[in-house]
């Protein structure tokens, strides 16, 4: 969708309810006016593909239209999937199927397509989100962000740069228990903050795997990407039959640990919480203990401190310490220290935040207007570095400070250097 159909699209918002509104055809490819269906790709079609593919089949607004993955049994399945889904959800329109690709760069080519749904392993997002953005895509990426501090900053350029609504996967922004959380704390309820606990998994470790015989319909080459090559391992892309998540964000080639896969919903509520979404810590202290996996001490400009590490709730999730109270949240739960402080109703004089009560809405509610979803590129990207900065803290073992507006480390070229990775030809970016 270029600048100028954009352009057109606010205007004619601001004008009137009904003004303007002109079908998808009359202005041209990509173009999405308020009253259309959106047309919507799926890049990636494992379990969590999948799982994305059955939440939008509920939705009336959008309908699926192409799919690519580079595995054809699990486009198949995809194929067979959405046919039930729309079967369940949307029984009036009688889907036959979806345009198959084994290529996403096909799929971008297709016909009438407005938007994309990316969820490939964490090393494939920024050529995905940066390809789907350049062919005049709105995206919908999952989450982390970014593989690295340098994609994250890669794909936020991209978005600004083709005019793009973009909404990353950190669903938990809309959430009623955690917008309530973040509230609380935003407006003081429990004091002001000193501390922030963060329990979420392990840094990520090098891959040693060793070697399998691939499924004949995978190409693994293509699943590896910019990755280093190296033999295929079921742990890595689990076979069709095998409809478990795959553990690929364990190893740095392809993700950033558990830290990075949780880290990208609990850091993310830390930061929102702290109003620090356009920032991050400046400050990384790791344990003394170099194969420690938990102990990392982060410092904001402020003097917030914030640590990965355990605390009371055995799930992962946040704790807030403040001068007056206490607050922890995880899926599901939410308790104060005073109790009486998670009933607390938000008054009309204070911070309200962002309200998202279904994330995959939001994103489409703004690719009609043109506002900014829940979790923009920016959001996304500062979330994501905090993970990123953590495996680099772990990896390194040493105090790091870290300037958040320029995104370089302080006087250290070998810490600077990981902020950007290798890649395989001809998959870089």
């Amino acid at each position: 969708m270029n600048n100028k159909r954009r352009t057109f699209l606010k205007q004619s918002l601001t004008m009137g309810a009904g003004v303007f509104i002109l079908p998808r055809h009359v202005l041209g490819r990509g173009f999405v006016a308020p009253s259309d269906q959106i047309n919507l790709g799926l890049i990636g079609t494992g379990v969590q593909g999948r799982g994305l593919m059955k939440r939008f089949s509920l939705k009336d607004q959008v309908r699926w239209v192409a799919a690519s993955d580079v595995e054809g049994d699990k486009l198949n399945l995809l194929e067979q999937e959405l046919i039930k889904a729309y079967k369940k959800n949307q029984p009036n329109w009688d889907i036959k199927g979806v345009n198959k690709y084994a290529d996403y760069q096909e799929l971008l080519n297709h016909k009438g397509l407005d938007a994309v749904v990316i969820a490939t392993p964490d090393h494939w997002h920024a050529k995905n989100s940066i390809d789907s953005l350049a062919a005049g895509m709105d995206v919908y990426c999952e989450k982390p962000l970014a593989h690295t501090l340098k994609e994250g900053r890669m794909i936020a350029d991209a978005v600004k740069k083709y005019d793009a609504v973009f909404q990353t996967g950190s669903m938990q922004r809309s959430s009623k228990l955690f917008r309530h959380a973040a509230e609380l704390v935003r407006n003081g309820y429990i004091g002001e903050i000193k501390k922030v606990i963060v329990y979420v998994g392990d840094p990520a470790i090098p891959c040693d795997l060793p070697s399998e015989k691939a499924p004949d319909a995978l190409n693994w080459n293509g699943w590896l990407g910019s990755a280093p090559y190296r033999p295929y391992n079921s742990i890595l892309s689990p076979p069709v039959e095998q409809r478990h998540f795959p553990r690929w964000r364990s190893y740095q080639e392809y993700g950033g640990g558990i830290i990075a896969d949780w880290g990208a919903h609990m850091f993310d509520i830390a930061q929102w919480a702290l109003g620090m979404d356009h920032t991050g810590p400046v400050k990384f202290i790791p344990p003394k203990d170099k194969e420690a996996k938990l102990g990392l001490r982060m410092f904001y400009e402020n003097g917030i401190e914030m640590v990965h590490d355990k605390f009371e709730m055995t799930k992962f999730g946040v704790k807030f310490i403040g001068s007056k109270g206490k607050l922890k949240v995880r899926r599901g739960l939410l308790e104060t220290d005073p109790k009486n402080i998670a009933d607390v109703v938000i008054g009309e004089n204070d911070i309200k935040l962002y309200k998202s009560d279904d994330h995959y809405i939001d994103w489409i509610n703004s690719i009609k207007t043109r506002k900014q979803p829940i979790c923009d590129v920016e959001v996304g990207h500062r979330t994501s570095s905090v993970c990123q900065l953590s495996n680099i803290a772990y990896d390194l073992n040493r105090p790091l400070e870290w300037n958040p507006v320029k995104e370089k480390f302080i006087h250290d070229r070998e810490a600077n250097k990981l902020r950007s990775k290798k890649y395989r030809k001809p998959f870089n970016i």
